[in-house]
């Protein structure tokens, strides 16, 4: 929009100090006039750039630029697991994700972008157009492996991550979540042990505890991401049946691992002939505007299976994920892969289909090219919330705090006094109308009591604001 294309030049001009701390930019009027746009344009440009903690308005005087906040040091990694253990009380996750739905309380907990921050209008319309054109076909199943023009869709995206894979491949599935879940089933046993970030998504705990197996804990450096030689010894030690990772930008550390440490852990997977499941719903979010590869770039074995889906971008409500299980590049496709046919019928028992108007309409959304432009805004967005809900973190949280410096997506993971208990802390933020998400619960084992995790895409108001000082007032 023209406003924050103004804010954009304005915050270069501070950053690079042509505008200096204390100093006073030009007046609104003054503004519209030299960069040519109207007075409202000017204030909502300066608004914008007072929400991104670079300006501060003083009472009949105008706009000031402040001084940035001091960066506070990053959360320090943890000793993982030392043997895999059973998942349990995941249950308590519900409670959390209720809150979102709960209008007195402000969703600082599930990671769901608030729709300010999806593409509402486009979606609609692209809705309307399958509702119109394709009425009877709506009404009726879309049956595994799900509608072909979106899967010739999704893989014409991995084919621009330089990830070649043939539409019969992709299976469409009710969120990422299940997608990881049938990999899952395809990989494992009940009993089995798969290994893990340390924290990790606790959507993933709930799968792993579901479904009987147990979890082997990877300390993940909140800077580098997991230990590759931690999970190296891990693999020499145990027998591991799969892995499972968040790559780009993950839940809830926020880290992107390199393309180099990316090969570097397939082949330290590929020696221990462990499989991948590769997360990959944050990957269209870099706040540099880089879309990292996923290690399926590189598997030439047929070792990663990739989840991924349209909920962080688009909407979560449509429910719409897929799964690329793990096939050979350049196999021929006249002989049917029994992974791929064995994913299918997991997802037909689980869930019979996924909604056709759903991928109908994600399917006319990217075939018309609104996608990348939607991208590009919102992982602008997404940068901008994250910016401003560290600058209040860093104001209003104790000094020891430590935050995350997240690469991409929207969810910032902050560590406390050590005699902070998230949990208890979790039960009295509830009662004044905020959620967040505690620690323990993205670790098997119950560490990071003393950490919490909280969603920036939220809209940015009074009611916010008063959230965040009650927050920092129990803490």
């Amino acid at each position: 929009m023209l406003y924050q294309q103004l804010a954009d030049r304005l915050q270069s001009l501070i950053q690079d100090d042509v505008f200096e701390v204390g100093t006073r930019l030009p007046g609104v009027r003054q503004l519209s006039q030299q960069h040519e746009v109207s007075v409202s344009t000017a204030v909502s440009a300066c608004r914008e750039l007072e929400q991104r903690g670079l300006i501060e308005a003083r009472p009949r005087s105008g706009y000031f630029v402040r001084q940035p906040p001091a960066l506070r040091e990053p959360p320090r990694s943890v000793k993982g697991s030392q043997k895999p253990r059973l998942v349990t009380g995941q249950d308590r996750v519900l409670r959390l994700v209720q809150a979102v739905n709960d209008p007195d309380v402000v969703n600082l907990g599930a990671a769901v972008p608030s729709a300010d921050f999806l593409p509402v209008a486009i979606m609609e319309r692209s809705f309307h157009h399958v509702l119109r054109t394709q009425r009877r076909r709506c009404m009726g199943y879309e049956f595994p492996p799900g509608a072909p023009e979106l899967r010739h869709q999704v893989a014409r995206r991995m084919a621009g991550y330089q990830c070649p894979v043939a539409p019969d491949d992709v299976l469409i599935t009710n969120s990422c979540q299940e997608a990881m879940a049938i990999a899952l089933k395809l990989l494992t046993q009940p009993g089995d042990t798969v290994a893990l970030e340390s924290p990790t998504y606790y959507g993933l705990l709930q799968v792993v505890e579901s479904l009987g197996l147990k979890a082997l804990e990877i300390p993940t450096d909140p800077v580098h991401g997991i230990s590759l030689d931690a999970l190296d010894l891990a693999l020499e030690r145990w027998n591991v049946a799969a892995c499972v990772l968040v790559t780009n930008f993950s839940n809830p550390l926020g880290v992107c691992m390199t393309d180099e440490r990316k090969q570097a852990l397939l082949r330290c997977l590929s020696k221990h002939r462990v499989p991948l499941v590769e997360d990959d719903i944050y990957g269209d979010l870099p706040f540099n505007g880089r879309r990292p590869a996923p290690v399926k770039r590189w598997d030439t074995e047929g070792l990663v299976y990739y989840c991924s889906s349209s909920s962080k971008t688009l909407s979560a409500g449509m429910r719409v994920g897929w799964l690329i299980p793990g096939t050979r590049p350049g196999r021929s496709q006249d002989a049917p892969d029994t992974t791929v046919e064995k994913a299918r019928y997991l997802q037909f028992i689980n869930t019979v289909s996924v909604g056709t108007p759903s991928q109908l309409a994600l399917a006319h959304f990217l075939q018309h090219g609104h996608y990348e432009r939607w991208l590009r805004q919102a992982a602008n967005d997404y940068a901008r919330a994250v910016a401003r809900m560290t600058d209040r973190i860093t104001q209003l949280f104790p000094a020891e705090s430590r935050v995350s410096r997240p690469a991409g997506g929207f969810v910032l993971w902050v560590e406390l006094p050590d005699s902070t208990d998230t949990l208890e802390l979790m039960e009295q933020a509830l009662d004044v109308g905020v959620s967040f998400a505690p620690g323990a619960m993205f670790s098997a084992s119950g560490k990071f009591s003393n950490c919490l995790r909280l969603n920036c895409a939220v809209r940015w108001d009074g009611k916010l604001e008063r959230a965040l000082a009650a927050l920092s007032r129990l803490l």
